[in-house]
């Protein structure tokens, strides 16, 4: 049984076949999958653009614990960035969480997050109405600004840039 600090990539991925066939949220007739690459940035060069790449970065609320000292600390600021793009029939996902460091160890190594379902219906969900929008030209009538924070307001430790691997490199969501 994974705790909720665990990084469950299968979550994710099952996650997002449920609202895709059980609840249609693309029902356009194409077939989408979802991917993970751990090294992606939010870099889409002219030539990426051309083949229709698009980069969907949303900020969630999640658990990590160290893999050393197994501390175990929540977030409200974890980033997922989604690279995502329809050719033809076929859509492709590609997503990528960012980890956080543990302030304890201080050992510069990026624990990766756990979600809960909700959290990860709710990051999908959005990325859905981005992929409508841009792949699909359906505009949806709620335009929000992409932060989980409007679903529910969790109060958290502030968020500490230095042990962010988002942040670190320049695409994190901390407020300015």
């Amino acid at each position: 049984m994974s705790r909720s600090t665990d990084w469950v990539p299968s979550l994710w991925k099952d996650t997002f076949e449920e609202l895709l066939y059980d609840d249609n949220e693309l029902d356009y007739g194409d077939q989408w999958s979802l991917n993970f690459s751990y090294s992606q940035t939010n870099i889409v060069t002219k030539e990426e653009r051309k083949r229709g790449w698009k980069i969907y970065s949303h900020c969630a609320y999640g658990h990590f614990q160290c893999g050393s000292c197994s501390k175990i600390w929540p977030s409200a600021r974890v980033v997922v960035l989604f690279r995502y793009r329809l050719r033809g029939d076929r859509g492709t996902v590609i997503m990528r969480p960012f980890g956080q460091a543990c302030r304890r160890c201080q050992d510069d190594e990026f624990d990766l997050p756990g979600f809960s379902k909700k959290e990860v219906e709710e990051a999908l969900f959005r990325l859905f109405r981005k992929i409508r929008k841009n792949c699909y030209e359906d505009e949806d009538d709620d335009d929000d600004d992409g932060s989980s924070a409007s679903s529910t307001k969790v109060w958290t430790k502030p968020h500490e840039a230095t042990l962010c691997q988002a942040c670190i490199m320049g695409i994190c969501c901390q407020d300015d």
